[in-house]
C-alpha cells in the first residue's frame, strides 16, 4: 500500500467514526431528523426486504453501525473497496436527514446547513474514487475483457488446429 494510501484511508474515514459515535450517543434526537427520510425510503426497501425495521431510531444506530465498520475497514485496508462503497451508501440518507438546508429559514443556520450538505457531497465523491481504487492493479472490468480477448484467442487457435487436423485426417483417408 503506497503512503498516500496509508494515510488518506484514516483521514477519510475518521469523520466516519466521529459521527457514527455522536449519532449513536444521540440516537432519539439523531431519529427526529432521521423520521423524514425513513418515511420515504423504508416502504421502498421493504418491498425487497419485509422485515426491514421502520423505527427511525433503529435504522439511525444500523446507519452508525455500518458507519463505523466501514470506517474501521477503510482505514486499516480490509476490503478498502467495498468499505468506500458502503460509506457512500450510508452517507446518502445521512445526508437528506442531517442537512436539509432547503427547509431552514434562518440565513445563518441555512448555510451552515449548506456547507455540510456539500461537505458532504464531497465525501461521497472521494469515497467513489477510494471505491474504484484498485491500487494499480487491474481492476475487475480490465480483467474481465482481458480474459474474454484470451477467450476469443484461444477459441481461433483451436479452430486452426481443428480445420488442420481435420484436412489431414481427410488426407490419409484418400
Amino acid at each position: 500500500m503506497s503512503l498516500s494510501r496509508m494515510v488518506a484511508r484514516p483521514m477519510l474515514a475518521s469523520i466516519f467514526v466521529v459521527g457514527a459515535t455522536n449519532a449513536l450517543k444521540n440516537a432519539d434526537q439523531s431519529a427526529i431528523k432521521a423520521k423524514p427520510v425513513a418515511d420515504r425510503l423504508v416502504p421502498l426497501v421493504r418491498r425487497a426486504v419485509p422485515q426491514f425495521p421502520d423505527d427511525p431510531a433503529t435504522l439511525v444506530k444500523i446507519n452508525a453501525g455500518v458507519q463505523i465498520g466501514g470506517a474501521l475497514a477503510l482505514a486499516t485496508g480490509r476490503a478498502p473497496r467495498l468499505s468506500a462503497a458502503l460509506l457512500a451508501a450510508s452517507l446518502v440518507p445521512t445526508t437528506a436527514a442531517g442537512h436539509r438546508f432547503w427547509e431552514v429559514d434562518d440565513p445563518e443556520r441555512r448555510a451552515t446547513q449548506k456547507m455540510h450538505f456539500f461537505k458532504n457531497v464531497s465525501l461521497v465523491g472521494g469515497l467513489i474514487i477510494a471505491a474504484g481504487d484498485t491500487e494499480g492493479r487491474p481492476g475487475v472490468a480490465w480483467r474481465a475483457r482481458r480474459a474474454a480477448k484470451d477467450a476469443r484467442r484461444e477459441a481461433r487457435h483451436l479452430a486452426r488446429s481443428a480445420r488442420r487436423e481435420a484436412k489431414l485426417a481427410k488426407a490419409q483417408l484418400t
